[in-house]
């Protein structure tokens, strides 16, 4: 369960605000799970891209088909790079704190949303006091076992006992059976409008956090089950160019996700296997009626849910030490949210980070010298 921190309030969130077909995501991301937890023997997650669905959510223009055409170009410009060797080419040529300006960005535009979330009135029915809790003493066991589970997953428990709570015979829509798989329809515009606002600004962060990181946080947590770029940007890919045609959310690795899950203990592949195989089942079993429980699901505690996913994505960006990456960061971040564009921040981020670089070269070097050399060079 350590990475449904991130999991739970992302999918959550799309299914209710841009109709994300759930069922499909959960079988998906089930047979994910299993497959990748026996290919790898660890516990390898399998966690939403973060920089598609923060603009999902920020942009009520970027639906469903715009979703899945990002999934679609970033999983296969992973797939390409990871096959051909240059995945390490391309991280050396991406600095680090233009990413982390990425994820600061989105991990604030998932906060703001909360916010709004929060905000809303909501209708929740009135309760009594259930008297003394007789429970209340009993042994230290169950209490142990309730706090090692990840914040997000009691929260989601506690919204879906509120939603049967405000809407008592949504008990009697429950259906069984999985929900319908069709193929996304796309357009050209989709496709355009998924590159450039979902692609380029998610590539990075799936170059960095969902191969490279890992690559090395495996080798430090996993000694003697080391894994290539490679083979991770060939499962990134593949997931993607299967699964997003047929609706279900883009989906990669993350190094936060696997440090999640060996913190709760996670040693092996198994783990993410049954998380899968659950999953799984929840997707074949309910995934036609789990629209109309989610439909009743307080907005306020999703918002609480996002809000801590966005602090934890923000929070990646702890690790910028010195003045000029935090000011590459900082503005990236900041056009990022003015420009309502991460793709824009990106490019900008680039370029202040080029003009820093070429700064700190010519800083102790007279301009003739600087001439002089690059005319020799051209002898």
């Amino acid at each position: 369960m350590g990475d449904l921190g991130t999991y739970i309030p992302i999918v959550l969130a799309l299914t209710l605000a841009r109709d994300l077909n759930l069922g499909t995501t959960l079988i998906f991301t089930g047979v994910y799970n299993i497959i990748t937890g026996a290919i790898y023997g660890v516990p390898m997650p399998v966690q939403p891209m973060k920089s598609i669905a923060a603009e999902a959510l920020s942009d009520t223009g970027f639906g469903v088909p715009e979703i899945m055409a990002a999934g679609i170009l970033t999983g296969g410009t992973v797939f390409v790079l990871g096959v051909t060797g240059l995945m390490q080419l391309v991280y050396r040529l991406i600095p680090l704190c233009v990413v982390r300006g990425i994820q600061l960005a989105q991990g604030l535009s998932f906060a703001l949303t909360a916010v709004k979330y929060v905000k809303k009135i909501q209708d929740l029915p009135k309760s009594k006091s259930l008297g003394q809790r007789h429970w209340k003493n009993k042994t230290d066991r169950i209490r142990r076992i309730v706090f090692s589970l990840p914040s997000a997953f009691l929260v989601f428990i506690l919204g879906v006992v509120l939603a049967f709570l405000r809407r008592h015979h949504v008990v009697h829509e429950i259906k069984f059976g999985p929900s319908s798989i069709d193929v996304v329809k796309f357009s050209k515009h989709a496709w355009k409008k998924g590159f450039i606002k979902g692609t380029i600004p998610q590539l990075p962060l799936t170059l960095l956090n969902s191969v490279v990181a890992v690559v090395k946080l495996s080798s430090d947590l996993f000694p003697g089950r080391e894994f290539t770029a490679t083979s991770l940007s060939v499962t990134v890919g593949l997931m993607n160019l299967v699964g997003c045609w047929f609706g279900a959310m883009p989906m990669c690795h993350g190094a936060g996700g696997l440090a999640g899950q060996y913190k709760f203990g996670g040693r092996s592949g198994g783990c993410v296997a049954l998380l899968g195989a659950a999953k799984l089942v929840l997707g074949l079993v309910l995934g036609t009626s789990l629209a109309h429980v989610l439909n009743q699901f307080p907005v306020g505690i999703l918002g609480v849910l996002l809000l801590f996913a966005g602090i934890e994505l923000a929070m990646c960006s702890r690790d910028m030490n010195t003045k000029e990456d935090s000011f590459v960061m900082l503005m990236c971040t900041a056009v990022s949210l003015v420009g309502s564009s991460a793709a824009l921040g990106f490019l900008v981020g680039m370029i202040v980070y080029v003009i820093l670089r070429l700064r700190n070269w010519t800083k102790d070097k007279p301009l003739s010298t600087i001439w002089m050399q690059k005319h020799d060079d051209q002898l």
